[in-house]
This record gives structure tokens, C-alpha cells and sequence, in this order.
């Protein structure tokens, strides 16, 4: 478990949706981090195309999915 993790998930006191949010966007960035780095094969395998991962990977990390806004 990363520090940061340990830090969100046991810290007291901290509001509950503050920390929730925090977890989200850290989540995004590892995933659009991991489809960063898959290789040719990875990407067959998932379907996805190395142009389409590209584009997912290097959006903001603002630029949620759209479910998120209207919660």
C-alpha cells in the first residue's frame, strides 16, 4: 500500500466524500497510467487500440467520465 493510500484510508476527522473524491482521481490517474505502458499485444487483448489508449492516457485528470459529474 502506497503512503498516500495509507494517508486517505486511516486518516480521522477528514471528510468522508473529501477523501472518497481523492481516492477516485488517484484511481483514474493509475489507470490511465497502466494503459499507458501496455504494449501492442495487451491492447489486442482488451480490445482497445493503441491511438484510443493514447487519447484515454493522456487526458486530464480533470477530464472525468461524464457519470461522475452528476453525483
Amino acid at each position: 500500500m502506497a503512503l498516500i493510500d495509507h494517508f486517505f484510508t486511516t486518516s480521522r476527522g477528514a471528510n468522508r466524500s473529501r477523501r472518497t473524491g481523492l481516492m477516485m482521481y488517484l484511481a483514474l490517474w493509475r489507470s490511465r497510467r497502466a494503459l499507458a505502458r501496455l504494449d501492442a499485444r495487451a491492447l489486442e487483448d482488451i480490445g482497445v487500440t493503441r491511438d484510443a489508449a493514447d487519447l484515454e492516457a493522456n487526458r486530464n485528470l480533470w477530464d472525468v467520465p461524464h457519470t461522475w459529474k452528476n453525483q
